[in-house]
């Protein structure tokens, strides 16, 4: 395999080539675990100096679009805890999950210590009224998807995507799990539970290819009666300016 073909060896140019300061760097996402396409971008995290700034850049590079995750060292503890607090853990899992690209000082074994550490943690959990406020909204969407007749497509479609997130939302919450967004969705979820987690994507599936909402809307309800049941009459929240 020659470099153009080398997704660790492009990743390595970029940031020899952009950020010869750089401390340490590694490769994530489906480039550094042998699932890249063609068209796969990098994802890339570059530690950097203090005197640099922390930032989030997409560029392209020798032709291929590449996503850089750029943190200063000093900003490494505050960043984390951010991205712990999202519950999806997205740079957390590269700097666990990645391919070291660089480490003259050590700097990067001891970020990825780090983020293992938080990740072991799990994410925060969420406060009883984000309990509520998730069992009223999923609840929510699945009367509203069982109620949507088929000839109303887009709106049932619509309601079939928001039902699956706030169920996963939910579902995550409960295993004490990270969450995800995009196809991380299905991954997060299917790690968290894989018996109900299938259930919820086979049920969008369903609704997708023959306007079906009852599995998924049993899925769902699945998931609210570990909660507590649906949650209709009796919700309120306040209102923030």
């Amino acid at each position: 395999m020659n470099d153009q073909e080398n997704p660790a060896a492009q990743a390595l140019r970029l940031v020899t080539t952009l950020f010869p300061h750089a401390l340490g760097a590694l490769l994530g996402g489906s480039a550094a675990q042998g699932r890249a396409t063609a068209t796969s971008d990098l994802d890339v995290a570059i530690l950097l100096p203090d005197s640099d700034s922390s930032r989030r850049e997409v560029i392209r590079h020798e032709g291929r679009l590449a996503e850089l995750f750029l943190n200063t060292l000093a900003d490494i503890p505050e960043f984390f805890a951010w991205d712990r607090a999202r519950r999806r853990g997205t740079v957390l899992f590269i700097y666990d999950q990645g391919l070291p690209l660089m480490d003259p000082h050590g700097h990067l074994s001891r970020t990825c210590e780090r983020a293992r550490a938080v990740l072991a943690a799990g994410p925060p959990p969420l406060t009883p009224a984000e309990w509520e406020r998730g069992r009223y909204g999923l609840t929510c969407f699945m009367d509203d998807l069982i109620d949507t007749p088929p000839a109303d497509r887009y709106e049932q479609l619509s309601l079939a995507d928001f039902t699956l997130r706030e169920a996963t939302h939910l579902l995550t919450a409960h295993h004490n799990a990270w969450t995800g967004i995009g196809k991380w969705l299905p991954r997060r979820l299917l790690s968290a539970d894989p018996v109900r987690g299938r259930a919820l994507l086979d049920g969008h599936q369903a609704v997708a290819e023959h306007a079906d909402p009852a599995p998924l809307a049993a899925a769902a309800e699945h998931v609210l009666d570990l909660l507590g049941g649906p949650l209709r009459e009796g919700h309120s929240h306040r209102w923030r300016p």
